[in-house]
């Protein structure tokens, strides 16, 4: 199974310039809590992500007015993959970087899908159980650097 099979095709992207209300009643409308950002929307070239956790850390708590994309969003290098990738190396990158959902790209950079940890459970589980169950624990593991509240 490649990336391609996992994957949610043509995902709603957001462009940097757009303001963090725009990205965020996009991830309303479509049950996400995580965008790709790119500079256009022809081109789809993928330069970052913002996800609804940026938003309510770096915006909101920090009671921003004028929030942009672009000044709150996760940017490169980034964790993705691309088209044709093999299953082992979408599991080794949600991993290695504790993430929940993955851009897809193709080999110029453009935005073709997302892989989200729901696509893995419906997709995947049924034949591997332990292989996505070993993944969801190291993604959800305490990152060393996390300090106590």
């Amino acid at each position: 199974m490649i990336a391609l099979d996992l994957m949610t095709p043509n995902p709603a992207v957001v462009r940097s310039v757009d303001t963090v209300r725009v990205a965020a009643a996009l991830m309303h409308a479509r049950g996400v809590g995580m965008l790709p950002v790119v500079d256009d929307l022809s081109s789809r070239t993928l330069c970052g992500i913002i996800t609804d956790r940026d938003i309510a850390i770096r915006c909101v708590a920090q009671h921003s007015h004028a929030c942009l994309v672009r000044d709150h969003m996760t940017t490169m290098p980034l964790a993705t993959v691309e088209i044709d990738d093999d299953i082992a190396i979408v599991l080794a990158a949600m991993e290695r970087n504790q993430v929940r959902r993955l851009p897809v790209v193709d080999h110029l950079g453009r935005v073709v899908g997302v892989i989200a940890q729901a696509d893995l459970a419906r997709k995947v589980a049924h034949k591997d159980r332990l292989c996505v169950e070993r993944m969801l624990e190291q993604v959800s593991a305490p990152h060393s650097e996390e300090v106590p509240c």
